[in-house]
């Protein structure tokens, strides 16, 4: 049976490609695509995440524009990883689905509300402002959501700062919300996306699908690739956000270990670190609801990825 999720976003390189990879693979039912401001103004990743549904022929799923700016500090975007449009680099469709109405947080309460508990994994792949929100607005989904799959943090480096990866660093009241609350939670964070370079024989690959959405990815990661060597000291980009679904798909692909997380709130030189206790041996799941990810089988990865931009056509 397919996993039902909820797709939480601000597209974004990685997050475009997150998407193909929930609408391409069988073993995926993408119920909506929620967006939040993170890496670019919520206003322009909403305009991508509809872009890319419509480019994907897949304007049917809906999506709901969410939280424009974190819970307590001001926004900050990544222009310079993702451009001034937040998807720099390709020709956008225009959208052909008006945006669906209600604000994100009411639209992800709703839907798990009105499911079978246990039925619906939370994906959230920017900041966690609509996540936390929804969860203060109503604690019940807490019990209710089957897991939760998030990019973001790192247990021994960041991007942001020294220690901090955006995701967190941008908002980490609401990460600090959303990593104490009892759910399981699994945080595929850059010690595991760093892993998934997109090789030039990686995109060769994608090239050679031959179809016009492997052009589109193509022409995503060449900018992609430019900034990150431009900004981040990559010679490839890691293409995170994907990773989360694919560990839905075939948890093989990650290897995790389970240990108690949290979020540093208070420090100044480590506000928005994600603190892993990998002390001692690896606790039990009734005793620890928290894992982190590892190590990423990469050519099971991009066959995914692949397979997915294939399938769509």
């Amino acid at each position: 049976m397919a996993k039902s999720i909820i797709l939480d976003c601000d597209p974004g390189h990685d997050d475009a490609v997150a998407i193909l990879l929930a609408l391409g693979n069988p073993d995926i039912d993408l119920l909506g695509v929620t967006t939040v401001g993170g890496n670019q103004s919520l206003e322009k990743v909403t305009n991508n995440a509809r872009a890319v549904l419509e480019k994907a022929h897949a304007p049917h799923v809906p999506v709901h524009a969410g939280c424009d700016r974190p819970i307590v500090r001001a926004q900050e975007v990544a222009a310079s990883i993702h451009g001034e449009s937040g998807l720099d680099g390709v020709e956008l469709p225009v959208p052909t689905r008006p945006l669906d109405e209600g604000h994100a947080v009411n639209w992800i309460i709703d839907t798990i509300m009105s499911h079978e508990p246990g039925t619906i994994t939370l994906v959230p792949t920017g900041p966690l402002t609509n996540i936390a929100m929804a969860v203060r607005m109503e604690p019940r989904i807490v019990s209710r959501v089957k897991e939760i799959v998030l990019m973001g943090g790192g247990y021994h480096v960041g991007n942001w700062s020294a220690v901090a990866e955006f995701n967190i660093k941008v908002d980490p009241e609401a990460a600090h919300i959303v990593f104490n609350e009892s759910w399981p939670l699994t945080m595929v964070g850059l010690d595991l996306t760093h892993q998934a370079l997109c090789t030039p024989a990686v995109q060769r690959r994608i090239e050679g699908i031959g179809t016009d959405l492997a052009m589109f990815v193509s022409g995503l990661m060449d900018f992609f690739r430019k900034t990150y060597q431009d900004n981040q000291d990559f010679d490839d980009p890691p293409v995170h956000d994907p990773c989360t679904v694919a560990y839905l798909i075939d948890p093989s692909v990650v290897t995790t270990r389970r240990c108690p997380l949290d979020v540093e709130i208070h420090g100044e030189l480590t506000l928005g670190m994600t603190v892993a206790d990998l002390r001692g041996p690896e606790p039990p799941a009734d005793q620890c609801h928290t894992q982190v990810a590892v190590n990423l089988d990469f050519e099971r990865f991009w066959d995914l990825v692949a397979d997915a931009i294939e399938t769509i056509g």
